[in-house]
């Protein structure tokens, strides 16, 4: 899904890890994912960073920035990931009939905050909910999908950081990276580099000046599948279908029509009919000419009665609908694909202004 998601699993294993090897000057070999997740004990994503002194203080200072439910004295919170093929419904209560709060995807993990009677509740980014086991990943099982899945990311920390050919400052530069930029890391170099995927050739940076994370796929809220979804079916009507070559008077003729179906209606209800019909002229199931499609038997009363002609002949269209024409022409639409609409009475569809398209 072009959904974009949140992230995480990391380790107090893994930033004990990167805390010893920056004071005791130790070299870390980094070549997979599945070698920091060795060291998983659980818990969320946490940065490297070398320079904390005291491991433990570290550790607790990133549960506490992450909101996690950090276990007293006996265990911490664990790594869980979802073991379906497509979504889990996670819920409010530890039961099927509860309210869904949201859901959890195939290779999506969290952390699991507690279990109850063969249900786990589990925090995946803003996600806090109940989940039912069998369909969940637990230790070894959950942290392999998770080494396989994830990504160890860096996040420059430097106004402008230098990627380098070679694991040498004086070797010569692909490019640079701003701060706060986010690249893969492949690997953890000696000598303070590390190699990371500059726009798809290895490249170097100094581990000086980056945080090192692991990340793995967050679960949605509710709230947030319907703000994504919205997004999309906006982002889906709002198309550009490549300009159709006409004359001044189709172009005019469109405009006269746009008029008589919506000169009251705002300028995107004036743009949406002229949309319908260019929509129609590139469908198999209509005539591939606007003339065609607006004379076509049945179809837009305006040209049925006569008025779009008494329209067209006076010369007197609004220059709002003469650019709606001109713009649905150039291959504009804020339909999408739709080829229909008509007064919004209650029916299904997008609704703008005075009518409903579909």
């Amino acid at each position: 899904m072009a959904r974009s998601k949140g992230l995480s699993a990391a380790l107090a294993g893994v930033l004990l890890m990167g805390v010893l090897a920056g004071n005791a000057d130790m070299t870390v070999e980094a070549g997979s994912n599945s070698d920091y997740l060795d060291l998983l004990s659980g818990g969320v994503t946490a940065m490297l960073d070398s320079s904390t002194g005291d491991a433990q203080e570290l550790i607790s200072a990133t549960e506490e920035s992450l909101s996690l439910r950090a276990a007293q004295e006996e265990a911490e919170c664990t790594l869980v990931m979802a073991n379906v093929k497509n979504a889990l419904n996670v819920r409010a209560e530890a039961s099927e009939d509860a309210e869904k709060v949201g859901m959890i995807y195939k290779d999506c993990g969290g952390t699991i905050l507690e279990r109850a009677n063969g249900w786990t509740k589990i925090q995946s980014g803003e996600l806090v909910g109940w989940a039912k086991d069998d369909y969940l990943l637990f230790d070894e099982d959950a942290k392999e999908l998770a080494g396989d899945v994830g990504m160890t990311i860096a996040t420059i920390d430097a106004d402008v950081l230098r990627v380098r050919m070679e694991p040498d400052a004086e070797a010569d530069i692909y490019g640079v990276l701003a701060k706060g930029e986010i690249v893969e890391v492949l690997n953890v170099e000696e000598d303070g580099w590390v190699c990371i995927d500059y726009e798809g050739e290895d490249g170097y940076v100094s581990s000086e000046f980056i945080n090192i994370d692991f990340k793995i796929d967050f679960g949605e809220t509710m709230e947030a599948i319907r703000e994504r979804e919205e997004a999309e079916r906006e982002a889906k009507r709002h198309v550009n279908y490549g300009e159709y070559t006409t004359d001044a008077d189709t172009t005019l003729l469109l405009a006269a029509l746009i008029q008589c179906e919506a000169g009251g209606e705002s300028y995107e209800g004036q743009l949406a009919v002229g949309a319908v019909v260019m929509n129609r002229v590139r469908s198999g199931a209509y005539p591939d000419t606007i003339h065609g499609v607006i004379y076509a038997s049945g179809q837009f009363t305006p040209a049925q009665s006569g008025k779009l002609n008494r329209v067209y002949e006076s010369g007197n269209i609004k220059e709002s609908c003469i650019q709606a024409a001109e713009e649905a022409i150039s291959g504009v639409s804020n339909v999408g694909d739709l080829t229909h609409f008509r007064r919004n009475n209650g029916r299904e569809g997008l609704v703008i202004g005075n009518h409903v398209f579909y």
